[in-house]
Parts: C-alpha cells; structure tokens; sequence
C-alpha cells in the first residue's frame, strides 16, 4: 500500500472498535482522514507523531445527536455558546454536535436554520442541524426543500408545549410526508399533550407541581401515547421517524414492533434515562433534575438499560442543556415554568459506558453502534462515526478498566453542577483526535481554535439499520 509520507499521525498498540467488529490495528491520519488501517504487526509507516494506545480501546469520534446549545428556550437563556459547548464535548470524546434550529416566535424555519449556522462559525468541533417546524403553512414545503438543499435533512417536531413549540398532528403528517421526500428523517419529541396538562393540573391543585414532585407531572403513559400516534401518522404516509429521548420499555417496544412491520422507526435515548430515577426529585436540589420526559422509576430505569443492552436503542443523544443552579432553582415551586433540562455533552460517554458496557455488559462494538456509528448514519454524516479508510480522523483512545470520580470542578460545561456528582465512572476519553488533531492527550486540552466544519447531510437512505 501506498502512503503519503510521513503520515500525520498513527494510533498503534489499541484495540480498534466499530459498530462491525473489534480487533488490534493501527491507524494512520494524513490530511484529516484515516489513510489505513493497518494489521498491528506491521512496521509503522513514516510519522510526525505516534499515540501509543496499548491495553486501551480506539473508537471513533462520538456524534451526539441532540444538544441544544445556548438556546433561550420561554424565559430562560441556557449559558453555553458553540465555543463553550464544543469544548466540553471534546472533552467528553464527542467530536460532532447536533443543536437544534428551532424558531422564535415569528422566525422562519429556513431563518433559525441560517442564525443557528452563524452562531456555530465559533465551533472548535463539527457541527450539523436539526431544523424545527411547529406550524404548517403554504411556505412549510418550499422551506423543508430548501433546508435540504442546504445540508439539513432532520427536522425536529414536539407534540407537546402547546402555544410554544407544538407541532400538531396535521403538521406531524405533512412534515414527514415531504421531509421523506426529500431524503431526510423527522426527529420528534413524543408526549401527548392533553395528558401532560391534566397531569400539571392535578399536581397544582394539590400544591404538587414543584420540582420535587416532577415525575408526577408527565407520567410515562403520555410518552407511550405520542409515540403510538406518530407511528401511525409515519406508517400511513410511508416515512421514517426517529424519536428522541425514550425513557420507557413500553416506548421502546412500540418502535421496534413497527420496525418488524417495516416503519423505519427508530429509538433514542440519554445517558440520564440510564443513570438516573426519580428518586433524585427526593434529594436536596431536585430542581437540578428537572428535564422533560422526567426521570423515571428505578424499575423503569432497568427494563430500559435491559433494552439497550440487546439493541433494542439505536442512539445515544445527551439532551444537553446548559442551565446552571440559580436559574433552575428560580421557579423550582413550579415545573410548569422552570426550565428544564440537565448538563451532559461532557459525560455523555463515561456514563452510558459505565452503566451499559461496565455494569450491563453490553458489548463494545453495540456501544459504539450507539455513541458514534447510529447517530451519524440517521443523520446523513457519511464520513463519521467509524474508524476505516476514507472517514474523517476523529478518533477516541479510552481506558476500559479505569475509573474517576465526577465532579462539576473538574468539567468544562458552562453549568455550576453535574447530575453525576460523585458517581464512580469508567470510560473517560484519554486522547481525542478532531479532524486529524489531537485536541485532548495527556498534557491536557489542546483548543484548536474555531476550525469546526458545518456538515452537509447527504440523503439518508432508507432501512439504516436492522
């Protein structure tokens, strides 16, 4: 085989992992791209520079497919920007974000699409978008069309906040309807709206709507009754969905006995889902907890890890959102209002890695499928999330066997707590290589500055994954 010479980088020693198979090579990087991977008992080409990797796992670079970043969301800014945001997620081993361009009040889909763009010039990792329909109008088609054009080919839908961000089920219909047209996939946010007021109100009118009180307010049954519905809608119409954030078993089953009917359904969930219950609501700072769906029974906590440990779960999102104690703490006597969502680029893979490979013993290969390999394939990212020839050198080594202690003061987010406070954690990224640099190693964080690439997302064909 021919190689540029010397190559930039080679990663040798390490067990290389991917959705497909694990197994010793060495990588080499010229250019930004994996150039080979070789067998390990080669000599080692010519280099600039050698991560030795071994006893540690080689995966590629995560892609978390749901963060919102520096968002203001009702009356609330969360704290991050892009710079911020895709610090931390370096830091994490996550080496492409996915925010999400949802309008204000008046804007434009097409329009939080291009502001979104704008803001993410300051990126120091990939970025790509999710756009963001709540109402339909004779404009709605030609703009889908046109955020295709431009690279966006996911567009997110909520079918709850009415009067805020709610998508109706005419909406729901059309959107997947022309987004399946246009090779791309709808993400929604699957809770039925009617059952969640009833739940708040109930919870109001017995002086229970504080945050210690939150999983009373949006009860697993709504999850499961948005996600029948839209599964319907997408059958009926012949088009993909992807639903973000599941929290329960019955959830989960619902997408894969569509899949078995042919929907191209498909199922995300949080490292929070995984490590987290209710009983949080009971501590000192239930406020800091407060996310939407809620964390949930300890028994539903297991039947889900059970589920993503067969490979019931095709992707892990973090559900980022960057608030920090005061700000969740100013309405804590009513959920209704506070806002809500949990700090979690950073730790994105420690947790899921802990919970699912450590404890569960899921296996590595299934872990990466839903780190890095999954997200990058249902969102049209062709050149991410393996480690192979051709793809971009975004790169992870970890320690599969070591442990450390969360804590806030020892993370990047722009957030004053960490919902891990404490937790005993495996699988922290060691080195982390972006786009061919090494931007985490041993002697700490290398900021490559605002280099990170706005990704177009090609058309996503159909029947991804089994």
């Amino acid at each position: 085989m021919s190689l540029p010479q010397p190559a930039d980088l080679v990663v040798h020693g390490g067990t290389v992992v991917n959705a497909g198979g694990s197994g010793p090579a060495t990588v080499v990087v010229t250019g930004g791209r994996i150039v080979a991977v070789q067998d390990p008992t080669l000599p080692l080409p010519p280099h600039e520079r050698a991560i030795d990797a071994t006893g540690k796992l080689v995966i590629p670079g995560g892609v978390d497919p749901h963060c919102h970043i520096g968002q203001r969301l009702g009356a609330y800014t969360q704290l991050d920007d892009y710079a911020g945001a895709s610090i931390a997620a370096l830091w994490g081993g996550t080496t492409t974000v996915v925010d999400f361009a949802i309008p204000e009040p008046g804007q434009s889909p097409l329009d939080a699409v291009q502001e979104r763009r704008d803001l993410a010039t300051v990126s120091r990792c990939d970025t790509a978008l999710h756009g963001c329909v709540i109402s339909w109008d004779d404009t709605t088609a030609k703009q889908i069309a046109a955020m295709a054009d431009g690279g966006v080919r996911t567009i997110k839908m909520f079918t709850t906040y009415k009067d805020v961000v709610m998508a109706g089920p005419d909406t729901v219909l059309e959107v997947l309807r022309t987004l399946h047209a246009q090779g791309g996939i709808a993400y929604v946010h699957a809770e039925a709206d009617h059952v969640i007021e009833d739940a708040q109100g109930l919870a109001a009118a017995a002086h229970r709507a504080d945050a210690g009180h939150h999983a009373l307010t949006r009860p697993e049954l709504a999850e499961a009754a948005a996600v029948a519905q839209v599964l319907a809608t997408a059958e009926h119409v012949g088009a993909p969905v992807y639903f973000v954030h599941q929290t329960t078993a019955e959830a989960v089953d619902l997408v894969r006995a569509a899949r078995r009917r042919g929907v191209r359904a498909y199922t995300e969930t949080c490292p929070h889902y995984l490590a987290l219950d209710e009983s949080t609501y009971a501590g000192e700072h239930p406020e800091r907890f407060v996310c939407c769906p809620p964390l949930r029974a300890a028994e539903s906590v297991a039947a889900l890890r059970a589920r993503a440990v067969v490979g019931d779960v095709d992707t892990l999102g973090s559900d980022h959102c960057c608030y920090s104690t005061p700000q969740k703490s100013e309405h804590r006597d009513d959920v209704r209002v506070m806002p809500n969502g949990l700090p979690g680029v950073e730790t994105r893979l420690p947790v899921a890695f802990t919970r699912l490979v450590a404890e569960d013993g899921m296996p590595v290969e299934r872990f990466v499928a839903m780190f890095a390999t999954n997200p990058a394939r249902l969102n049209g990212l062709t050149s991410k999330g393996m480690v192979g020839v051709g793809a971009d050198a975004d790169i992870v080594v970890l320690d599969p066997v070591a442990r450390r202690t969360a804590a806030a003061a020892d993370l990047h987010m722009q957030s004053d707590y960490t919902p891990y406070e404490g937790h005993q954690l495996t699988g922290w990224a060691e080195t982390v290589i972006s786009g061919g640099r090494v931007v985490l190693d041993a002697d700490g964080f290398h900021d490559p500055g605002p280099i990170g690439t706005a990704l177009q997302a090609a058309p996503i064909p159909g029947h991804l994954l089994t």
